[in-house]
């Protein structure tokens, strides 16, 4: 049987104020739209107001804006879609840790995994790996040797965390994420590529998600480095060398090369590529499947994407790009004529 709060409860753990009947009781939430008696639902977007009136839900979240725009049952706060996220959080908690380590897992003689920490099935700790206070390591998990893993960490199935890599506290690790596999290093040498030994580590900071899939190299001499509070979503490339600063969030598919430097606070749309080397500064926004070619030095929103449009309406204008630079020559030269003739015909007038 699921739990229940009354909104009353909800607002005394969470804060904001309640109007109206305060011991109404929620089971999940929902959006306007599908929401039900027992379900709480929210107001973020001002697009979905007529939605207010006709949902069904049992309470809704808003903001001090739209106090009044409802006599719904309501808790009011700041900001309703953080508080939305509590709630769920709320509503939805994780599966209780059962600690232990499972007879089928192997760990290594000299691990150090804390007595509160939780060993699936079949996942592998390496020698002199730590595991810290309440951590889970999900199915199939591999902890190399010397890694460092913080307390709260929930690793689920299958990820990988290679050798002397170093994870702080509250780390969210989906499937199949890599931590710490070997940079993209070769040099030519005589018509053959060398590999380039990848000394350095992966160094995450606190309360780090990583989506399914994401993969994040090993500094090829340095550390690559992921500071606290950083979200990256599933099937990012994360380069050799490269920093991530505090907060910054980074969508899907999401490409980064070695050697990038992504500042504080920075929001990275699914499928932009950022070049090696360059810097990108604190708060800076980069719109979806955007090519970042040189380093952003002042906060704002950067995009460098090509309108949709039709198919023979792009083949059209796709012509004209090809031939931007002749055009170009040809509009400076004809100014140029313009201004000649100008000169011309005031002089004659003088």
């Amino acid at each position: 049987m699921s739990v229940t709060y009354s909104l009353t409860a909800i607002a005394a753990r969470l804060g904001g104020r309640v109007l109206g009947d305060g011991e109404v009781r929620v089971a999940q939430i929902a959006t306007l739209e599908s929401a039900q008696s027992r379900h709480i639902s929210f107001l973020t977007n001002s697009k979905y107001r007529a939605q207010l009136a006709t949902t069904e839900a049992g309470a809704v979240i808003l903001a001090e804006a739209d106090a009044d725009a409802t006599g719904l049952p309501r808790i009011v706060c700041a900001n309703p879609y953080a508080y939305f996220a509590r709630v769920s959080a709320l509503l939805n908690p994780l599966p209780e840790i059962r600690p232990g380590v499972h007879p089928s897992a192997v760990i290594g003689a000299s691990a150090r995994i804390d007595p509160t920490a939780s060993i699936a099935a079949t996942a592998v700790i390496g020698e002199g790996a730590v595991i810290g206070a309440d951590s889970v390591i999900g199915e199939g998990c591999c902890i190399g040797e010397n890694a460092m893993i913080g307390s709260r960490a929930r690793l689920y199935p299958r990820v990988t965390v290679y050798h002397d890599c170093v994870i702080g506290d509250d780390l969210i690790a989906h499937s199949g994420c890599v931590i710490g596999s070997d940079g993209f290093g070769i040099a030519m040498d005589e018509g053959r590529w060398l590999k380039i030994p990848q000394i350095g580590r992966v160094v995450i900071g606190n309360d780090v998600e990583i989506g399914a899939n994401t993969t994040i190299d090993r500094g090829a001499l340095n550390d690559t480095v992921i500071e606290d509070g950083v979200k990256l979503d599933n099937q990012i490339q994360v380069a050799h060398n490269v920093r991530i600063g505090a907060h910054t969030a980074i969508a899907g598919c999401a490409g980064i090369a070695g050697s990038a430097v992504i500042g504080k606070y920075c929001l990275i749309g699914g499928g932009a590529r950022i070049l090696g080397h360059l810097q990108l500064a604190d708060h800076v926004e980069v719109a979806a499947h955007t090519l970042v070619g040189k380093s952003i030095r002042e906060a704002g929103s950067y995009a460098a994407i090509f309108p949709l449009s039709k198919q023979e309406d792009w083949r059209k204008n796709a012509v004209h790009l090809r031939h931007l630079d002749q055009m170009a020559k040809r509009i400076k030269a004809l100014e140029q004529q313009f201004e000649s003739l100008k000169t011309s015909i005031t002089e004659r007038e003088e």
